[in-house]
């Protein structure tokens, strides 16, 4: 039987490696983004993502938080969502993703998809201030998974949406002449105002929604 199942491994083993040329990029099938996270990782990309993610967790408020079992948006939620398009508009060449989160209460299922609809509705408020689409990366639900405070009963704290860097636009000119130090670095204007009425950067994505 071992022996057997040896040969077995074997064989898919080999089958797997027939469909890929010797010298073939790595790719998320077979080992992960193993070759994207080593280019990151020479260029420098990976570091100044990482310095560009705690500048923005520094300077903006990352956090909205929702009533219990809602996933609407209250003026404090848009107040911090404003604040969000200010700075992320001030930094074209960053992607960013939102992670949604719900207390205890209620099943695993419906509190991902309960996460799913507090995130969509973050990104979609973010793309009514004048975000590219293509710039919020992903819509990530983790339900209840990471709560802020562990327990079992209704927790505003755990009902929440967080926004991250995840990034850089991989086609923006500056990332395309690795000027990531100069990203990093620009002056963020706090008192900018997002406007709110559409602009063409919107207009660019609402076939992507």
């Amino acid at each position: 039987m071992i022996k057997h199942a040896t040969i077995l491994a074997l064989v898919l083993s080999a089958s797997a490696c027939a469909h890929r040329q010797a010298g073939e990029p790595l790719d998320n099938a077979f080992h992960g983004a193993s070759t994207s996270n080593n280019a990151a990782v020479m260029s420098g990309e990976r570091d100044y993502a990482i310095q560009l993610a705690q500048r923005f967790a520094d300077e903006v408020p990352t956090t909205i938080n929702f009533a219990f079992d809602d996933a609407r948006l209250d003026g404090e939620a848009r107040a911090v969502l404003d604040r969000q398009a200010t700075w992320i508009k001030q930094f074209p060449e960053v992607r960013f993703r939102v992670f949604g989160h719900t207390d205890s209460v209620g099943s695993t299922g419906y509190n991902k998809s309960l996460g799913q609809r507090r995130a969509r509705a973050a990104v979609n408020y973010l793309v009514g201030r004048g975000i590219n689409r293509r710039r919020l990366e992903a819509v990530v639900s983790y339900g209840e998974t990471q709560p802020l405070i562990l327990t079992e009963s209704r927790e505003r704290r755990n009902r929440r949406t967080v926004t991250e860097v995840s990034g850089f636009m991989k086609r923006h000119p500056s990332v395309l002449d690795g000027k990531y130090a100069q990203i990093i670095y620009r002056d963020y204007v706090a008192s900018a105002v997002a406007p709110s009425t559409l602009t063409s950067e919107q207009s660019l994505s609402s076939g992507l929604e």
